[in-house]
């Protein structure tokens, strides 16, 4: 990843609802979610979330399919790996210590 698409798509992570939405489809993996259902679990008017997902999109960080008549939302895994992989080891040089900080610590 070139460091122009790495910065538009930590800009577009750069939003309370654009971070929700990112986390909210990755539970769905590569079924993904259509965009009605995705405004009501968000809270988000259906304008509005076409703004937020269109700009992740632009970023690559999620794909759109249609399906009749919805249009289902998912994660772009290599877009989404993308980034961190970006960050770990281009930003930071994969430097051991904060590599170790990125361990998935399970939730009790």
């Amino acid at each position: 990843m070139d460091r122009t698409t790495a910065l538009a798509a930590l800009s577009a992570l750069a939003n309370e609802t654009r971070l929700d939405l990112v986390r909210l489809l990755v539970g769905t993996g590569t079924d993904g979610m259509p965009a009605g259902e995705i405004a009501e679990k968000l809270a988000v008017s259906p304008s509005r979330l076409s703004f937020h997902l269109s700009a992740l999109e632009q970023a690559g960080l999620i794909v759109s399919r249609r399906a009749s008549r919805q249009i289902i939302y998912a994660v772009d895994a290599a877009g989404v790996g993308g980034v961190i992989s970006y960050l770990l080891n281009d930003c930071c040089r994969a430097d051991p210590d904060i590599r170790a900080c990125c361990v998935v610590q399970s939730q009790s």
